[in-house]
């Protein structure tokens, strides 16, 4: 059976007259300029019929505060002081409005709270920031907004480059301050990755923080290098000062840097753990490595390295350094350098998934991949604080979108491990040496 489908038809000033002739004046043009903004779509449709209720509600707040136009009150507290020209947020522009304006009685201007709302800065401020970090360029900012009419675009303002790359420079260091200010004190970190990445030619140190549940939380960002003595102080006393404890046990899981290692044991003692990357190891094991031997060398490193048997997989260790030594001296000592630190966590008896997320700086490299995309658009760096804005900005918005780690569930059991571990280091009798004779 065939069925008639009407077609749809914006509605024109002449169906609104037609159809509505009861209607007052004022409404009719006010729905003859609606359906002439639905022509140029939905949103812009709905933007004009919201510019005509924040109208009414400023209107309305006066009135409260005024009483009716026109009908004198001797016992008003203010009256009406004509209006000024103002602007609000809409769309990631700023739109010219009309807002009216009264005084008390005694000459004090009144707040007009529902016009403040509008025109508060942070939802436009918040998306200068997700367009620049969604990659956006600062000139391309205008043309990506959402439409909203002609005649709202034609009269809108701080969409021009200078003006977005002002309010993206104002929320990065808003965010490089957030994250260096940060409160630790109400973290339960139990594993503390530290890790140096480059970033147009700056070596960024971050610290990343898991949780007893495994949540991450990114605790720190420093420019510098894990082997600089001086950045490795900087960055833990920082951490202690804003609150990360190790009173119950804490894994360090590090790069390799001896500075970091030295600083770890000096700031925390035997409450510390520390598990190097076995990631980073391989690579610094194979680049002392011909081409040709790169392959198997790290195919037999990574068989050790998951070995269940920390002491077996040490030993395994040792007869490969032995085994490429003569050829390979350098290799062969990279390999031996902080060995017994590559087994640190099969030592507490973890194994499978959360194991092998514990024995690498991957969290830290995932994080990073994030704010290198966010970064990808950026053709000249200004300075080291402007790497460090931009890389807070990117771990924000890595922070958003954080799961737990994998292996989440076997955390009670590396708790368990830290606790009884260090204190029994912290209660074993020292070793008393014999004087020298």
């Amino acid at each position: 059976m065939k069925k008639n489908v009407p077609a749809l038809r914006l509605v024109t000033d002449a169906d609104t007259a037609t159809a509505a002739p009861s209607l007052p004046p004022e409404v009719l043009a006010a729905l003859g300029d609606i359906a002439g903004t639905a022509r140029e779509g939905l949103l812009a449709m709905c933007v004009a019929t919201g510019m005509a209720v924040m109208q009414t509600m400023f209107e309305a707040e006066i009135t409260a505060a005024c009483g009716p136009k026109g009908k004198h009150d001797p016992e008003r507290t203010a009256v009406r002081h004509g209006s000024e020209r103002g602007s609000v947020e809409l769309g990631g522009r700023r739109v010219e409005v009309a807002r009216p304006r009264a005084r008390t009685v005694a000459g004090v201007e009144v707040p007009l709270t529902t016009y403040q709302a509008f025109a508060a800065e942070d939802h436009l401020t918040a998306v200068v920031m997700d367009k620049m970090l969604a990659g956006v360029a600062t000139r391309r900012h205008a043309r990506v907004g959402e439409p909203v009419g002609a005649a709202v675009t034609a009269a809108s303002k701080s969409t021009s480059r200078s003006a977005v790359s002002r309010r993206f420079v104002k929320e990065t260091e808003t965010a490089l301050e957030e994250l260096l200010e940060a409160d630790l004190s109400g973290l339960d970190v139990k594993v503390l990755m530290i890790d140096g990445v480059h970033m147009a030619e700056h070596c960024m140190v971050v610290a990343l923080g898991i949780g007893a549940d495994g949540t991450k939380t990114p605790l720190g960002l420093w420019e510098g290098a894990t082997e600089n003595t001086a950045v490795v102080k900087s960055l833990l006393a920082d951490l202690v000062d804003r609150g990360l404890s190790a009173d119950h046990g804490l894994l360090a899981v590090v790069d390799g840097g001896k500075a970091l290692t030295a600083g770890l044991r000096k700031v925390f003692g035997n409450k510390v753990l520390i598990q190097r990357c076995q990631i980073h190891k391989r690579r610094n094991v194979t680049d002392h490595l011909p081409e040709v031997e790169r392959a198997w060398v790290d195919k037999k490193l990574a068989d050790i390295f998951a070995d269940a048997n920390p002491d077996r997989g040490e030993q395994a260790a040792r007869d490969l350094a032995k085994a490429i030594e003569r050829k390979h001296p350098g290799a062969a000592a990279s390999l031996r350098e902080g060995l017994e630190q590559m087994f640190t966590v099969a030592r507490l008896g973890i194994t499978g998934t959360l194991a092998k997320t514990l024995t690498s700086s991957n969290p830290i490299e995932s994080m990073f991949s994030i704010a290198r995309t966010v970064n990808r658009n950026v053709t000249r760096w200004r300075d080291g604080q402007m790497v460090m804005r931009w890389t807070a900005a990117g771990m924000k918005q890595a922070k958003a979108s954080f799961r737990r780690i994998k292996g989440f569930a076997q955390m009670p059991v590396l708790i368990a491990a830290l606790e009884e571990t260090t204190q029994t280091a912290h209660t074993k009798p020292a070793v008393k040496h014999p004087k020298a004779a």
